[in-house]
């Protein structure tokens, strides 16, 4: 017989900052977690908690970030990661440390390329390079009303959920890598160029438009899991604002997500 690992109550790290987000509602999100306490720490702060010692006391880490992108210049400047966070994040995983990485958390450390290999996809706001080809930036959709439904009934993350639950959330049109994840959740919402608009476009002064932006259909996946080294790690697409936060359905996926992450049966 296995073992069964139950963590009555787990000690999360939140890393936030990097992208605008509705505090409260976020924040009442996290204390909505039952048998789960949260530790909200921002960028650049959270870095120095990505030493394993120092997130020894964690059983996983929550990033609702987006660090590695200036946007005081005209277009965003991409930074690259320090080389000590790099080397932590590596041990951490490692280590087995489980990570969980919510909506634009995926468009973090552009410059980083195995930072996508670690999540499982990727949200460009430039023309990049993307796994040895030239991809255009990403694209986004806010306040989309769509059917999400389960991709694994089985899955410990998906437990307590609908087969099919909806929100109203900002949608991505993105690299998803799915020759290397695994699927948990599909929105019925088609993920084609003319529903979306261009990121590139959006921080250079014109919201709301595609004009010139030709991208590949995207995949209708936004949830998924991966094992990377000795880490569980998820992410889930929903979570742009207050409706996606209060919304019951939501509130049992991030709690699953973070307790498969540190290990949970």
């Amino acid at each position: 017989m296995g073992i069964i690992n139950y963590h009555p109550t787990l000690n999360v790290l939140v890393a936030t900052k990097g992208h605008p987000y509705a505090r409260d509602a976020f924040s009442e999100c996290l204390d909505s977690l039952t048998d789960v306490t949260c530790t909200v720490v921002e960028q650049p702060a959270s870095q120095q908690f990505l030493d394993p010692v120092l997130a020894a006391p964690y059983d996983a880490l929550v990033f609702y970030d987006m660090p590695g992108i200036d946007f005081s210049t005209q277009p965003p400047t991409a930074t690259p990661p320090p080389e000590s966070l790099k080397k932590n994040m590596n041990q951490l995983l490692e280590a087995g440390k489980g990570m969980v990485f919510l909506h634009h958390a995926l468009a973090s450390w552009p410059l980083w390329p195995e930072f996508g290999e670690i999540i499982g996809g990727r949200f460009f706001y430039n023309p990049q390079e993307c796994r040895g080809r030239s991809t255009l930036d990403s694209g986004y959709r806010h306040e989309v009303t769509h059917n999400i439904s389960v991709a694994s009934s089985n899955h410990p993350i998906t437990q307590g959920l609908p087969t099919t639950f909806q929100l109203t959330d900002e949608l991505y049109l993105c690299e998803v890598f799915e020759d290397s994840i695994e699927p948990i959740l599909r929105s019925n919402y088609a993920f084609t160029p003319e529903n979306f608009y261009s990121a590139h476009h959006a921080v250079t002064g014109k919201m709301y438009c595609n004009e010139g932006w030709h991208p590949s259909e995207g995949s209708s996946l936004v949830g998924w899991t991966r094992q990377c080294r000795n880490s569980r790690i998820v992410y889930l697409q929903p979570g742009d604002g207050t409706p996606t936060f209060d919304d019951a359905n939501y509130r049992q996926l991030l709690k699953n997500a973070i307790r498969w992450a540190a290990g949970d049966a």
